[in-house]
């Protein structure tokens, strides 16, 4: 297995692209066309921080997960911590290249409203096939949001730098929330055939003889099955049905319930049982939650 560089530390980034020591221990941006990237290929690199990165261009190929990703046409690719990006081979930089990389430490938001609510930016866990690409205005919108952070990072540290960068940072990732809700809506074909392809499956599976031994679907078999990364399929479930991943599931579980609750004699736990539950216990909690009523009561009542 190649061996994986970890970055920890905004600083230890910096000395890999032999750029100066930060001017803030926990934030940085670098303009990706300001020097020479073109590292060795097949060099695979965690941090221990988040990275936002944009770029029209592609020098280093990346795979990350199971993705190759280029930025011919000008996207944005968000990472959260702990994740290995591998780099491929390079290619020569474009005349009108554009590229910039914001990252910043878990410790700079701790105790921030944003420290609290940074797992509802779920793009930061989506594949890089699921990249955000960005109209012209939405690329300046960013950029610009990445100027004011860069701005303020040329500002001596006092007791209101924190605040100044993360409201700045809050902002550019509610832009790039509302961009790729945007990008949904422009993908709605795309999606309408995935949305029709989760049901064919669920119903496939619900259907399946070995059922028991299977036991219940879960959010991350869906995702593999069409090739999106779960986050990524929850976000565009809820945005279609109403329902994230996890809901769905439970959606095609309980009809699979009722269905067996009418037209079998089985007893609430041999259903469970067959329907890939290790507890009856849990089946029955949670066809209450999700009915109203046990599943004894809903068979008496039908």
């Amino acid at each position: 297995m190649s061996h994986i560089i970890h970055l920890e530390s905004i600083g230890d980034l910096n000395r890999l692209l032999q750029q100066p020591r930060p001017r803030h221990p926990l934030l940085g941006v670098v303009d990706f066309t300001q020097f020479d990237e073109q590292f060795g290929a097949g060099m695979k690199i965690s941090s221990g921080f988040y990275t936002v990165m944009y770029k029209n261009y592609c020098v280093n190929t990346l795979k990350y997960g199971r993705q190759y990703y280029d930025f011919q046409e000008g996207s944005l690719m968000c990472i959260a911590p702990k994740q290995v990006v591998t780099l491929d081979e390079a290619v020569e930089r474009p005349a009108n290249a554009m590229g910039w990389g914001l990252f910043f430490h878990p410790d700079l938001i701790r105790g921030t409203a944003l420290g609290k609510n940074i797992k509802n930016y779920s793009f930061f866990s989506y594949d890089t096939s699921e990249a955000l690409h960005l109209s012209e205005k939405e690329e300046r919108t960013l950029f610009d949001c990445v100027q004011k952070i860069e701005a303020e990072l040329a500002e001596n540290i006092d007791r209101h730098s924190q605040t100044l960068l993360v409201s700045n940072l809050e902002l550019l990732l509610n832009y790039c929330t509302r961009y790729y809700d945007r990008q949904f809506i422009t993908r709605n074909q795309a999606n309408k055939d995935i949305l029709s392809k989760i049901e064919a499956v669920l119903s496939s599976y619900f259907q399946a003889p070995d059922l028991s031994e299977k036991g219940l679907p879960t959010v991350k078999y869906l995702a593999d099955q069409v090739f999106l990364s779960p986050n990524y399929l929850s976000d565009l479930l809820k945005r279609e049905t109403g329902m994230n991943a996890q809901d769905r599931i439970h959606y095609h579980l309980i009809e699979e319930a009722k269905n067996l609750l009418l037209s079998s004699n089985q007893s609430v736990g041999e259903l469970a049982f067959s329907l890939g539950f290790e507890y009856p216990q849990y089946f029955s909690r949670l066809f209450k939650a999700k009915t109203g009523m046990t599943p004894g009561e809903f068979r008496n009542n039908n």
